[in-house]
């Protein structure tokens, strides 16, 4: 499920461990969708993982990409600005699961 959420993420827009586990109804599960993340890397269909950070718009799960700027490179590529780790501007690109999916 949590592959699910973070595949609607749309391009140039970041979600949170939490927004993503509150979504799906577990409110205090963030680290359980952080474990996901990093088992997403070795699923043969891409889930776009360097989209989901933490709370604060850190790049915490950086470290889990192989090359430690590799997380950052792809939000830049989308047109995200970082620095020191952080998203700028973090609130104009957070996309909520729970304002913008409905769970029929």
């Amino acid at each position: 499920m949590v592959f699910e959420v973070v595949k609607q993420i749309p391009q140039g827009r970041v979600t949170s461990y939490g927004a993503i586990a509150k979504y799906l109804g577990m409110a205090r599960s963030a680290r359980m969708v952080g474990w996901a993340m990093n088992a997403s890397h070795s699923l043969a269909e891409p889930v776009p993982a360097h989209r989901v950070v933490n709370r604060s718009g850190l790049l915490t799960g950086k470290h889990h990409f192989g090359d430690e700027n590799e997380m950052q490179r792809r939000l830049e590529a989308e047109g995200i600005k970082i620095k020191k780790d952080q998203i700028l501007e973090f609130e104009k690109h957070l996309w909520d699961p729970a304002k913008e999916l409905s769970l029929d």
